[in-house]
């Protein structure tokens, strides 16, 4: 793409006036689309400039920057066992991460903390902030949850009144201390901090021209290679480097950059990523993946940040510039059914809304004579609560989930079936027994542990069980910035409905069909991705790997990563690349 110019990056005209950029909308309110000013040129936006009030110069003003991160290459843990301690994410597509940001806040990082709080289940093998005082960026990182990464003495070494926050979940680059974000990097001409959510589908051109040109890398995270970009490029003033940088990437990406008197926010073209705008009551303007945060530190959601948006906060307020042309929206439509939680707004939409929907769809179109309607805690709950009322028949709780169960497990010298699942999930008695159950997930992705769960719950007394899954099957692996096996592990691609349902040993088992997914979503279905569901990228992954991993991280009991066949296997590449160009990479050992 070509190099950022001042010319094309124009301000927005402050005169130009749009419902959407209200300073207090309500939180479901939908926001408007960009507006193409020239179809030849970039997109321009319209204004946001604002002019700080005197609370703000005095350095109340602040932002929380959202980023989510992505990587290439994952490894698991280090520990074998992982698998129990969340065997029911393992059998779900995983996001990322989450990042949070604050501009001119005197607590900037406390607010950030909190804020990361609030997005902990976007990401829970590493934490990092970065503060910037007295134009001196600090960072800390840490492996495990932000609790256990921050402390009192710590938060105190995060002074100023600017800092960017991260969770993370690993996808591309394994799960070591160094590729814990944010990153920080030192330029003769200023220093840079970044936190990225999504996966760069160019991720190796773009690292191979760099190393050709002399970069060295430190990480295995394709978001370095966004420092690297930074480096190289001649752009002035220093903050348009970053946007020169962005021009380069392809791919999924909601980054939040710190320099020392600037925060950045950038969303890819196509919106794979979340990434939201809030303010405080004193003016503080805040960024975060997911409406949550916002709520937690009492900031109030105004709008999403635009595909294709760059937004620039520093003294003077905050500026919005174009990027790049702005194809059709490919919202991450996973964030309604299980990523994000129930309390955000997601893409202008109430999650917990949408889910409910999800359920009554199915108690309509999939009905089935029962006595009990149940969920798979806690990403079936909503869904689950729509089919029961739709359905008319009573929500209960026939599984409760343990809370306390930590990431590593001394195995039983006799080895009891389903260990994993029991240390998670114990089943009712009393609700489930002599019954005809209902039992509604989020989705099946390879059907290991629904069919523990069914086995459970008939162990537990159940007459029947009904599966009913609130999401259309899965076929396709994604590469936006969600973790996820190859396309040859899912059962959805390799089974029929009706096989599948044999393999889950359920009495029935129905799929959200997926025309009425996207009429529910009306005018919007065009503006989200589907590619998981349809095999349809909007942008091609053709240099990326998929890992395989099998039933391995969901049982977590038995072998070493070493024993898994095949380790890495091949994703979509471009059909002209060389077939010496395409490495299947195999995991050595898991990394924690």
């Amino acid at each position: 793409m070509a190099s950022t110019s001042t010319a094309n990056l124009r301000p927005l005209s402050s005169s130009v006036s749009n419902p959407s950029l209200s300073a207090n909308p309500k939180p479901t309110q939908k926001t408007h689309l960009p507006v193409f000013l020239n179809h030849q040129q970039k997109l321009c936006f319209l204004s946001e400039k604002q002019t700080l009030t005197p609370q703000t110069q005095r350095g109340d003003f602040s932002v929380l920057a959202n980023n989510p991160i992505s990587e290439f290459f994952t490894t698991n843990n280090e520990n074998p066992d992982d698998g129990l301690s969340s065997f029911d994410d393992d059998d779900k597509p995983r996001e990322e991460c989450g990042v949070v940001g604050i501009y001119g806040d005197t607590e900037a990082s406390r607010l950030c903390y909190l804020a990361l709080h609030a997005l902990q289940h976007r990401g829970q093998e590493g934490a990092g902030m970065v503060a910037v005082n007295n134009k001196v960026l600090q960072s800390v990182t840490g492996v495990g949850l932000v609790s256990d990464v921050f402390s009192e003495s710590k938060l105190d070494q995060l002074a100023g009144d600017m800092a960017i926050g991260h969770v993370r979940y690993s996808t591309a680059g394994s799960s070591m201390l160094k590729n814990v974000q944010p990153f920080v990097a030192g330029y003769r001409f200023g220093s840079v901090g970044v936190a990225h959510n999504g996966n760069l589908v160019n991720y190796k051109t773009l690292r191979v021209m760099l190393e050709d040109n002399g970069s060295i890398f430190n990480t295995s995270s394709d978001t370095e290679v966004v420092l690297h970009l930074i480096a190289i490029s001649k752009a002035r003033p220093f903050f348009l480097r970053i946007v020169d940088a962005c021009e380069k990437l392809e791919g999924a990406y909601s980054m939040v950059f710190v320099t020392e008197d600037k925060l950045v926010a950038v969303r890819d073209p196509y919106g794979f990523r979340p990434l939201v705008m809030g303010r405080r009551s004193n003016g503080a303007v805040v960024f975060a993946s997911e409406t949550c945060a916002l709520d937690l530190i009492e900031a109030t959601y105004e709008r999403e940040v635009y595909p294709g948006e760059v937004l620039v906060v520093d003294k003077d307020g905050v500026q919005s510039l174009c990027l790049m042309p702005h194809p059709e929206p490919k919202q991450c439509i996973f964030e309604h059914i299980y990523f994000a939680l129930p309390n955000s707004v997601v893409f202008g939409r109430s999650v917990y809304e949408s889910r409910r929907a999800f359920g009554e769809i199915l108690a309509i179109e999939a009905p089935v004579e029962c006595d009990v309607v149940i969920a798979v805690p806690d990403s079936g709950v909503v869904a689950a609560l729509g089919y029961a009322a739709k359905a008319g028949v009573p929500f209960q709780q026939g599984l409760i989930r343990s809370h306390y169960v930590g990431r590593t497990f001394i195995e039983p010298s006799q080895k009891i079936r389903d260990f994993g699942v029991k240390l998670k999930l114990s089943p009712v008695r009393a609700v489930l027994e002599g019954k005809r159950v209902v039992v509604v997930d989020d989705s099946i992705v390879r059907g290991t542990t629904s069919s523990k769960i069914v086995r459970l719950l008939k162990e537990a007394g159940a007459k029947e069980v009904h599966m009913r899954i609130a999401s259309p099957p899965i076929i396709g692996s994604c590469y936006y910035g969600v973790d996820t096996p190859s396309s040859e592990e899912l059962i959805s691609n390799r089974m029929n409905v009706e096989e599948i349902r044999e393999f889950i040993g359920c009495d029935s088992l129905a799929f959200l069909p997926f025309n009425s997914l996207n009429k529910l979503l009306g005018n919007d279905s065009p503006n989200f991705c589907y590619a998981c569901f349809s095999g349809n990228y909007p942008v091609k992954p053709r240099e990326l790997k998929v890992k395989r991993v099998g039933d391995f991280v969901d049982d977590g009991l038995n072998g070493s990563i070493d024993s898994i066949d095949g380790g890495w296997v091949k994703g979509l590449r471009n059909p002209n690349e060389n077939e010496d160009d395409v490495v299947a990479y195999k995991t050595a050992k898991s990394q924690h």
